[in-house]
Parts: structure tokens; sequence; C-alpha cells
């Protein structure tokens, strides 16, 4: 299996991360709003459910990267994740607690401007290379 294009690759990176974003907000929504979790812990959790998603989609589909030890990906991957998580963590709270924004839509922004400017890049030339 040959690797994507710069273009294809990125446009299912965007999807994989729609779909991963998806999974992480509902995982937020759903501990906030029906567990009452802490919206910041919630957003951390849903990151790392999100995360998780979005590795299995982008090792298979949007990189095609099968051919890479799964181990060493997981662990690169790992890396960009936690960097991500904190984005998102902080992301999150910095929108909701300066600037007055509903917690939902401070994780829109945030999701939107860590998977493009950080998390894209850093899978690309990093994790799935």
């Amino acid at each position: 299996m040959s690797r994507p294009s710069l273009f294809t690759s990125f446009k299912r990176a965007q999807i994989a991360s729609l779909i991963a974003t998806v999974v992480d907000f509902v995982t937020l929504v759903m501990l906030v709003e029906h567990v009452r979790v802490y919206y910041v812990t919630a957003t951390a959790i849903g990151a790392f459910v999100g995360a998780v998603t979005n590795f299995l989609l982008g090792r298979l589909w949007s990189f095609r990267a099968v051919h890479g030890k799964y181990t060493s990906q997981a662990f690169r991957y790992a890396l960009v994740s936690a960097g991500s998580l904190v984005l998102n963590s902080l992301g999150v709270w910095w929108f909701t607690e300066h600037h007055a924004i509903p917690y939902t839509l401070s994780k829109i922004a945030t999701a939107l401007l860590v998977g493009i400017f950080f998390n894209f890049p850093l899978h690309r030339a990093f994790v799935f290379r």
C-alpha cells in the first residue's frame, strides 16, 4: 500500500479528526452533563478517547502507515497526543474562563486550531512517516 499524497492524507486526516472529535465531544458532554465530571477533567478524558480513535484511523486509512511498527507509531502518537491533550485542555479552559465562551464552543474552536496546526503536521512528519 503506497503512502497517500499530501492532499489526500490531509483530507483523510480531517475526516478522521472529525470522527475522533465527535467521539471526543460526545464523551466530554456525557461526562459533564450526565456524570457531573469537572469540564477540564472531562476534556482530558474525551481527548484521550478521541486520540485512540484517531490513531487507529490514521494508521489504517489517513496515512496508510501499516508498514511501520505498531508500537513505535503508538509511542510517537502518544507523545503528540500528550501535547494535544495539554493544548486542548488549556484552550478550552482559556476560552471558557477568560472569554466567557461556553465550554462546548470553546471545545470546537480549540479542537480545530489544535487539529490543523499541531496534530496534522506532526502526524504526517513524525508519527506516520
